[in-house]
């Protein structure tokens, strides 16, 4: 029930290579024009030179402002662009209609509710996938390829760990808004209401458009030994807009998914619970296995629910 209508030639799957293409170069233009904005926009907010802008991302601690100005370069340059570089393909390029109303139409409360129980499930069974990922280790002939990935991780986590130490409540509503607000809803338009129709229609069968979308979801964080686990949650986000045909389920499941991780830190570092994010093993295999069973039986409930939605012709004429 994905809304994505669309009758240009471009969109057709006889052109899905250059279709592919075309969305491969627009996505890039925009991330780097957006990026390239807020570069641009640091040295007035922050006081922060144009000189020192490599010392800001190589040796942050060394200025006061530095976390509030990447979190304005990573909310331009990824969140916003994912919106805009979707609304460009979707509306200039394929000339599509997403049907804005008709997914506002398609939330349920009720389906709000069993949405909940889908990503609490997915949250204790996506654990035992964390640990089971960032544990793995590739054969003795593809080593130097496993200590890039180990180097490249590291590099990652060390950003990670200082845009995500907040040091006052303000940066904690800035953490929110930048990695669970802007990032649930940009990638949610770009990925689950652009990319996923579009391999639905170029292989012809939903759910090898749900996977391959997911992969592409995960591959684009370009992170390794957290490759697993996300491509579960594009594939369950993937589900929850292929059975709902509302686009505000996995973009809610998303900023729950991005704002839980970032509450948990927050409240780590009050030191009223213990979270590292470091350590993978965070929850116990009986839970786990009680979080798939969840994930499941909500995911089946969900599923059933969405089977009494209006079809996009009822819509129409409801609205």
């Amino acid at each position: 029930m994905q809304i994505y209508k669309t009758n240009a030639p471009i969109a057709s799957r006889r052109f899905w290579f250059l279709s592919l293409i075309i969305i491969l170069l627009i996505t890039i233009g925009v991330m780097l024009l957006m990026q390239g904005l807020g570069l641009m926009l640091v040295p007035p907010l922050f006081n922060i030179s144009l000189d020192e802008m490599l010392a800001l991302f190589t040796s942050p601690s060394n200025y006061p402002n530095a976390k509030l100005a990447m979190y304005l370069v990573q909310g331009l340059g990824s969140g916003l662009s994912f919106i805009i570089a979707a609304l460009i393909i979707g509306k200039l390029i394929d000339k599509a209609d997403f049907g804005v109303k008709q997914q506002i139409n398609r939330f349920k409360f009720t389906g709000g509710l069993i949405l909940l129980f889908i990503m609490v499930g997915a949250i204790l069974f996506n654990s035992l996938i964390i640990d089971w990922n960032a544990n793995m280790h590739l054969p003795e002939s593809m080593r130097n390829l496993e200590e890039f990935f180990k180097e490249t991780e590291d590099q990652r986590m060390v950003m990670t760990k200082f845009l995500t130490d907040f040091e006052s409540p303000f940066e904690f509503i800035i953490g929110i808004i930048v990695i669970g607000i802007l990032a649930g809803i940009g990638e949610e338009v770009f990925f689950r209401g652009v990319i996923q129709p579009k391999m639905q229609l170029y292989t012809g069968n939903a759910h090898l458009g749900v996977w391959l979308t997911a992969f592409i979801f995960s591959a684009i964080h370009i992170q390794f030994y957290g490759f697993f686990p996300r491509m579960l949650l594009g594939a369950i986000f993937g589900y929850l807009y292929l059975y709902s045909g509302s686009l505000l389920y996995p973009i809610i499941a998303h900023i729950l998914n991005n704002t839980f991780t970032v509450v948990l830190l927050y409240l780590a570092k009050l030191g009223k619970i213990e979270f590292d994010m470091e350590q993978t093993e965070q929850v116990s295999l009986p839970y786990a296995i009680i979080g798939l069973v969840l994930l499941i039986l909500s995911m089946l409930v969900f599923k059933e629910k969405s089977k009494s939605i209006l079809t996009d012709e009822e819509l129409e004429k409801s609205l």
